[in-house]
């Protein structure tokens, strides 16, 4: 988030919600903040820890989270997330288009659909499945019915049945250092200027910050999110090789 004035609005609206759970003992929630968002809402973590925050996307692998503040100690009872998951799929999937993340994502901005309302776009199988807020969810379902040319259906999904497992593979890299730059140089098969730009031009999140310091070191089960590369999770050195190179691992996901 570049707009100073969207930067404070946002702190403060976190401390407005913060400050109605803690005073009314609710629990009280935001919508789904992208990287930039949840960029703001970690540099506050501490500020707001008095109203006890946690974060939640449906996944392990979303990138776009819910922000709830209350727990069930303070408060005496739980309350879930408001997030619902959603299967979208071709009528017939035989003469379906290959449908895409940008391409079902068009399709619900397409019917007014507020950016907050909706969280992460996982494919398999030419199905897209959505996490959105339970309030958005029956619209979506009732409304969405083309994607690019291709006819859908939508129908919610239960989170313990259909939730996407990805498979996920543990690759190897040879490195010089644990340098963030460096890892995501080899990662992502980059020259080190071409690694370094991007954490200049903001692309960098680590552990949900931002990361405008490409020197910083990376620790074991660090998560590290690189705009329009992808998000991987930072395992460690294994070994050093005889010539003093680094063997490190890092989990991604297929």
């Amino acid at each position: 988030m570049d707009d100073e004035k969207e930067i404070r609005q946002l702190q403060k609206r976190l401390q407005e919600l913060a400050e109605k759970s803690s005073r009314q003992n609710i629990y009280t929630f935001t919508g789904f903040f992208g990287m930039a968002q949840l960029d703001v809402f970690h540099r506050m973590e501490r500020e707001l820890s008095y109203a006890y925050p946690k974060l939640c996307g449906g996944s392990e692998l979303a990138e776009r989270m819910v922000v709830r503040f209350g727990s069930p100690e303070e408060m005496g009872y739980e309350e879930a997330f408001p997030i619902v998951l959603l299967k979208i799929e071709p009528s017939m999937q035989k003469y379906a288009d290959t449908l895409g993340h940008r391409d079902i994502l068009g399709a619900l901005m397409h019917l007014g659909i507020e950016r907050s309302t909706l969280g992460d776009i996982f494919l398999k199988d030419n199905c897209g499945y959505l996490f959105c807020l339970d309030s958005i969810a029956d619209f979506i379902v009732e409304e969405l019915q083309k994607v690019r040319h291709t006819d859908v259906r939508c129908r919610r999904a239960e989170m313990s049945e259909e939730l996407i497992k990805q498979e996920k593979v543990r690759q190897s890299l040879t490195v010089s250092s644990e340098r963030a730059d460096v890892v995501i140089a080899g990662l992502y098969h980059l020259s080190r200027t071409g690694s370094m730009e991007l954490f200049r031009t903001g692309k960098v999140y680590i552990n949900g910050r931002l990361c405008e310091n490409n020197s910083c070191f990376l620790k074991k089960g660090d998560a590290v999110s690189v705009r329009g590369k992808g998000k991987f999770f930072y395992d460690g050195v294994d070994r050093e090789t005889k010539k003093g190179k680094l063997c490190a691992g890092v989990w991604i996901y297929l």
